[in-house]
């Protein structure tokens, strides 16, 4: 028999698909859409300041690493655009393949095929382009660890409980990467993914008991790491010049020096793009990677600096909301393990420009050049559409079917 209410539903559930297919431009997040592309571009300038007068490195050309920049920005896009419309089942299918293929990276940065750069073992080249695996490790932990946790929980019939087996599972998941960017060592991308992988598991539920616990084994590693020599000795002189710049003023203080000397030079307003003295004269190392912070700072002054740290907040909070509002297990603590990534990165990296933090390494997402970390970020981006496009999609079809059943029970 067919009811009043089953004409109607039915009615409504064509109605909303045909402008599910009409509107999904609509749907898109567009504050989360502008803040990444601000970003961008902004990074994009920084980077042609930082480089313009950098002989070494542009080989004489201004605009060649800027032109590289915007070509990898360019292949990011593309992959984000990939990611947000791909089907959500089909991004849960290519999870491991994303996990594994970033797990086969790690072991060649090991093998002989693996370079080394800047004292440490962390690059393949391929035709004369690096890649670092080790950024695509970051997606492929966030998603490996949603993906099992979300089928661990969303299969039990009484509620989604964190059992100990599954938090084992998930560090294990965490653990074999980690042990080969420790191997390399990458202390900047550990830490990161430290940072993530404790968030993503307090998000999903882990008791107070095992996040103590993680907190507890992080410290001992770090012990282990430097009582048995895993770490490089410039990176135990980084440390001691994080506590006092000035017992290495030349040596392992110098970058956090100059750093906060460029930044200081910019006061409110700044010195004007291309205008910044130890920007321009090149007394700031990486400044177009893991100090990029350091020419907003000096050329564009605390306005600058402060908007761009700003979009990056704006970012995070449309992350954050993407993951509360998402439908789904997965979409949620992928969302999350998004937001711990980006969160702790972009504090890491400010915070050594500052002199808050020790110095890394580590690039700031979605400004700092390098290829592979802009593929990765912006995977990360679509992700987050991907998911809101999904939760919208799902929220106006309910709002529109429980509108219309509504009225129809009331005749």
């Amino acid at each position: 028999m067919v009811t009043a209410t089953t004409v109607v539903t039915t009615r409504a559930t064509r109605r909303v698909n045909v402008t599910d297919t009409r509107t999904s431009w609509q749907r898109m997040d567009w504050t989360l859409v502008f803040a990444t592309s601000a970003l961008l571009v902004m990074g994009s300038a920084l980077v042609w300041s930082a480089t313009s007068g950098n002989e070494a490195l542009t080989g004489g050309d201004s605009t060649a690493l800027v032109r590289k920049h915007i070509v990898n920005i360019g292949l990011g896009l593309v992959l984000a655009a990939l990611v947000a419309v791909t089907d959500h089942r089909w991004v849960r299918i290519w999870t491991p393949v994303v996990y594994l293929g970033a797990v086969v990276g790690l072991v060649l940065v090991l093998s002989p095929v693996g370079a080394v750069i800047n004292g440490s073992r962390s690059w393949i080249m391929v035709g004369g382009t690096s890649l670092q695996p080790a950024e695509f490790a970051k997606l492929g932990v966030v998603v490996g660890m949603a993906l099992m946790l979300a089928e661990k929980t969303e299969i039990r019939r009484h509620g989604r409980t964190l059992r100990t087996t599954d938090v084992l599972v998930a560090l294990v998941i965490a653990a074999i990467p980690a042990a080969l960017i420790l191997a390399q060592p990458d202390l900047g991308t550990m830490l990161v993914l430290t940072a993530t992988v404790f968030g993503l598991l307090a998000v999903a539920g882990a008791s107070k008991r095992w996040l103590a616990s993680m907190i507890v084994g992080a410290i001992g590693v770090v012990v282990a790491a430097v009582r048995f020599g895993l770490l490089e000795g410039y990176q135990l002189d980084r440390f001691g010049a994080f506590v006092d710049p000035g017992l290495d003023p030349d040596g392992a203080g110098y970058n956090t020096i100059q750093a906060r000397i460029a930044i200081g030079n910019g006061g409110v307003f700044g010195q004007g793009l291309f205008n910044g003295s130890q920007t321009q004269a090149g007394f700031v190392p990486e400044q177009h990677t893991d100090f990029v912070f350091t020419v907003a700072g000096e050329e564009l002054g605390l306005i600058g600096a402060g908007a761009l740290i700003a979009l990056t907040l704006v970012m995070l909070w449309r992350a954050a909301r993407t993951a509360l509002k998402a439908d789904d297990t997965f979409g949620r603590l992928a969302g999350a393990g998004v937001v711990c990534w980006f969160g702790f990165q972009a504090f890491q990296n400010i915070g050594m420009c500052l002199g808050i933090m020790p110095v890394t390494g580590v690039p700031l997402p979605l400004v700092s050049y390098g290829g592979t970390s802009m593929f990765a970020s912006l995977m990360a981006v679509g992700l987050l559409l991907n998911i809101h496009l999904r939760t919208e999609r799902s929220l106006g079809i309910g709002g529109v079917l429980r509108g219309r059943i509504a009225r129809s029970r009331r005749f």
